[in-house]
């Protein structure tokens, strides 16, 4: 008895309708031919939801669609348009992940050139745990030129760098559209900062236009290899010397990924990426976890240097997510038994990343960017070091209070990725990995692409930046003080709990210089520093 009623079931009573109308409307039309005409459009739509009926009840692929055919798929429309819904009906102001909507708006403000103003006071919950501010004075000075620069290049840097302290982070062509491309490196042309190129290479699109670039070298070595995949010196010499290259930077690790590799499959390697990657059409573009150019902290302190001397003595570096402690103090150890040091460094944490990723990577592993940044920022004080190398921050910055907030714990200068991907149009969809991207900036879709209007985001992307660096002059004239680099600790504290309250000073207790190499009592660096061998990325014993 049970199994005759089923059909009228919560569970299939739709499909039941379905098929009942479709049977009436087609007795219909047999019985009265004048009226075939009418019904023989509902007579398609419902013959066609019972056909989709019967293909779900007989489908093994989806247990829900078995048990409720036809309504089931209304679960998967709305499991499709849930981020949308979320993002336009039910989000909160200081709601939204990765970036909350306010920031977001900050951006679009600030890209436009609208009023960025807020009015009624703070939403932020000023007695919740973590919340976060900045010290004012009561003798503010002057905003000062917002054209804040820093020079990149150490002793043994013939061509220095006079870098603003705001730039574009690396986002490779592939990942990013031609005309987004285009669009970032004409904005920072115009506003006299740096474009990085990420590890995809030099494009055409990053050179049309001749904005500074910051041309970064990953384990695929791209527009620099052999055609095994290694290091090609003659080409790296080549394509580093051009003007338009302002510093080289090697890349060790990402934020959203570090440790992990990748692959561009043979069949998305098109002729424009094989001519710019130097790889082969019919054959998988390949990232390996490791680069085969070095091996140890010794070999990777050589490549840098080698690195400066080939693109003519300018500013060499390398980027990388903090992992184990001990590696990175390996690498200091490698500094000063050799004598090489990296004229830059830049900490990317693992709150980055504009990529794909897979979660466990994305959620779970690295070293976020403020603990990365001191973490680096006291090991070269411990090193005597830090005068001679500048450290860059990346991770999540697209505010001035972020910008402040990174320099304050050990930061010269700030890359932002996702910032300016906003100020491009970006509307957070978070589908850059499917080449579907909705506002044209992640994708190699040409129809897609084409909503990207380059000459009106090249007036976004300068907008921003200079909005933002407006901001941060009046943060730190606010605070009584002249430019970004006298930002300390101690200007910054933290709600620990309801009741207490610790300034960025105690939070991030600095080293005394030379203190890791006369030896440190300190806990985050004693048991490391001990571990760390100039020749293996390997812990000692």
């Amino acid at each position: 008895m049970e199994t005759l009623l089923l059909p009228f079931s919560p569970r299939f009573i739709v499909l039941t309708i379905c098929a009942v109308v479709t049977g009436l409307l087609l007795g219909i039309g047999i019985v009265d031919h004048k009226a075939l005409k009418l019904v023989v459009i509902p007579i398609c739509i419902f013959g066609a939801l019972t056909l989709l009926g019967i293909r779900d009840l007989t489908q093994k692929g989806h247990a829900v669609l078995r048990n409720y055919p036809i309504s089931a798929h209304i679960r998967f429309l709305l499991e499709e348009i849930r981020p949308e819904m979320r993002q336009y009906f039910f989000e909160s102001e200081k709601d939204g992940m990765p970036f909350s909507r306010d920031t977001r708006a900050l951006v679009y403000q600030r890209a436009k050139m609208v009023l960025d103003k807020r009015p009624f006071g703070t939403q932020e919950d000023v007695y919740r745990e973590g919340y976060e501010w900045m010290h004012h004075s009561v003798a503010p000075k002057p905003r000062a030129d917002e054209q804040f620069r820093v020079t990149v290049g150490g002793p043994d840097c013939a061509k220095p760098y006079s870098a603003s302290v705001f730039n574009i982070s690396a986002m490779s062509f592939g990942a990013l559209s031609p005309n987004a491309v285009r669009a970032l490196n004409a904005g920072a042309k115009k506003g006299g900062f740096a474009h990085d190129t990420g590890e995809g290479g030099v494009s055409p699109y990053h050179r049309e236009n001749g904005g500074d670039l910051i041309w970064e070298i990953g384990s695929g070595y791209f527009g620099c290899r052999n055609r095994d995949g290694s290091f090609n010196p003659e080409e790296f010499a080549r394509v580093a010397t051009d003007d338009q290259i302002k510093m080289v930077e090697l890349k060790i690790s990402q934020g959203a990924k570090p440790g992990h590799g990748g692959v561009l499959p043979a069949a998305k390697v098109s002729a424009e990426i094989s001519r710019i990657r130097g790889v082969a059409m019919d054959e998988d573009c390949i990232s390996p976890a490791t680069h085969r150019a070095f091996s140890t902290p010794l070999e990777m302190m050589a490549f840098i240097g080698e690195m400066r001397r080939l693109s003519g003595g300018k500013p060499a570096g390398f980027k990388l997510c903090i992992g184990h402690p001990w590696e990175f103090l390996a690498i200091c150890k490698a500094m000063l038994e050799t004598g090489i040091y990296p004229d830059f460094i830049v900490v990317d944490g693992n709150e980055g990343g504009t990529g794909a990723a897979p979660l466990e990577f994305m959620d779970h592993l690295g070293m976020p960017m403020r603990e990365g940044v001191s973490f680096v920022h006291n090991a070269l004080v411990g090193i005597n070091a830090r005068d001679r190398i500048r450290i860059g921050a990346a991770g999540k910055i697209a505010t001035a209070f972020d910008m402040a907030r990174a320099m304050a714990i050990g930061a010269d200068w700030c890359n932002s990725a996702r910032g300016f991907m906003f100020s491009l149009g970006c509307i957070q969809s978070l589908s850059c990995h499917t080449d579907r991207c909705p506002t044209g900036v992640t994708t190699q879709d040409p129809t897609r692409a084409r909503a990207l209007v380059v000459p009106h985001k090249i007036e976004r992307v300068y907008n921003y930046h200079h909005a933002t660096l407006h901001a941060l002059a009046e943060l730190i004239a606010a605070a009584g003080l002249e430019h970004p680099q006298q930002i300390r600790p101690i200007h910054f504290s933290q709600r620990t709990s309801i009741t207490e309250v610790r300034s960025f000073a105690q939070l991030y207790p600095p080293l005394r210089p030379g203190e890791l190499i006369d030896g440190t009592s300190d806990p985050r660096f004693r048991e490391a520093w001990a571990m760390a061998r100039a020749e293996s990325f390997a812990a000692a014993g």
